[in-house]
């Protein structure tokens, strides 16, 4: 299944920023693109998606500088692109990899990708590994730490649910019953000549 694979693969990643839980150390994917492509895919899409929880942390800092507020907000604006791009590198691997399948005259479409829901189970992961440090805090209120857990356990849930989905997703293309159809996001705001302050400036 498809969600065992990439639960997996996220929890290894968040466990692992979390050893240093520095926004600046170096990332090393264990995973070779040309041996293992999806997993290559998924480790790197929850890497950016970690990283950037933390620059989002960072830049909520009331006391930080507008300078370097200014450096954290470039870096999110990077970090977004980079996470579209590769959710659109994980629905092109699916399109390659079901592209043989005779999809149904009765075919459905999906109101998402399989990717972005994966990006999704990215971002779940990161919300379950923080509500869980807030469930445990020890120097938190027994009532702030119980709140926490009833957040996490809704997250737990909503994960197997998400998780079932996308499998279900999945299985429909696999047997031809749903049809993939992927759209480029298409992003005007870093593009030189459609955002017309970027074009102004050249």
């Amino acid at each position: 299944m498809i969600s065992e694979k990439a639960n997996s693969i996220f929890k290894a990643v968040i466990d692992k920023y979390h050893i240093k839980d520095d926004v600046d150390q170096d990332f090393k994917n264990p995973y070779d693109a040309d041996k293992d492509l999806l997993s290559h895919l998924l480790y790197r899409k929850c890497w950016i998606d970690t990283v950037q929880w933390h620059y989002e942390d960072i830049i909520r800092d009331p006391e930080i500088s507008p300078e370097d507020a200014l450096v954290i907000k470039r870096k999110i604006d990077a970090s977004n692109q980079d996470r579209t791009d590769t959710v659109e590198y994980i629905d092109s691997y699916f399109l390659e990899k079901y592209k043989s399948i005779k999809v149904k005259d009765n075919a459905k479409i999906n109101t998402e990708s399989p990717a972005w829901g994966i990006d999704r189970l990215s971002i779940l992961a990161l919300k379950i590994y923080h509500m869980r440090e807030e469930a445990e805090r020890k120097d938190a209120s027994q009532n702030h730490r119980q709140k926490s857990q009833d957040k996490l356990d809704v997250l737990l849930e909503q994960r197997q649910d998400l998780s079932t989905a996308i499998d279900q997703l999945m299985e429909d293309i696999a047997k031809g019953d749903k049809y993939m159809k992927v759209y480029k996001q298409m992003k005007m705001y870093n593009d030189d000549e459609m955002n017309p302050v970027l074009r102004n400036r050249k």
